[in-house]
């Protein structure tokens, strides 16, 4: 038996963009926020910016100029992403 499936794109594109989906990406940003400021020093100051593209995103900044250091030593921003359960691969430029 076969069933016909057509993907409906513009529903696909409102749920990404969504309340909802804006609010898991906020909080698993903010856990990764969290995660990343048991890693590094005291005060070192851990930002999350928000923003939508086709969905909803977040950025998690580490905020200080030894940040990069501190992530191809330690990996700092891998390891709080991981801690928080997420999957974290090389970006291949939009593959």
């Amino acid at each position: 038996m076969l069933v016909e499936f057509r993907l409906d794109a513009a529903g696909v594109r409102e749920i990404l963009r969504g309340q909802e989906v804006r609010e898991l990406i906020d909080g698993l940003a903010g856990e990764v926020a969290a995660n990343v400021r048991v890693l590094v020093p005291a005060g070192t100051p851990i930002e999350v910016r928000g923003y939508t593209t086709d969905r909803g995103a977040a950025t998690v900044v580490v905020a200080d100029r030894q940040a990069m250091g501190w992530q191809a030593r330690d990996g700092i921003l891998t390891r709080a992403a991981g801690f928080a359960g997420l999957e974290v691969r090389e970006w291949r430029g939009g593959r």
